[in-house]
């Protein structure tokens, strides 16, 4: 059995410059995924309630969360004030 851990082979992917441009490029999206889902389960909220309230469709919700679509900033603060929340979006280095 290979003592290959997810870590050492993200590090030894990353070398490549390839599949480094795509992990870097998707990075946005996986931050919008990991907030969405933390937020929406914090609040205890269904799929499909949350799609409910931002007038749009559980599959939507379920694209987005399952990183294959990415959402407009419109649907994007749907969502939020669905949530409670606001959506922030910053420049950062």
């Amino acid at each position: 059995m290979s003592n290959t851990t997810l870590n050492n082979y993200l590090k030894e992917r990353l070398k490549d410059p390839k599949f480094k441009k795509a992990w870097d490029e998707s990075e946005a999206q996986y931050q919008i995924t990991r907030e969405l889902i933390k937020a929406r389960l914090d609040k205890h909220v269904s799929q499909r309630t949350l799609a409910r309230k931002a007038n749009t469709t559980q599959a939507v919700i379920s694209r987005i969360e399952n990183m294959s679509v990415s959402p407009s900033v419109r649907l994007l603060q749907k969502i939020a004030s669905a949530l409670g929340k606001k959506l922030e979006i910053r420049f950062v280095q």
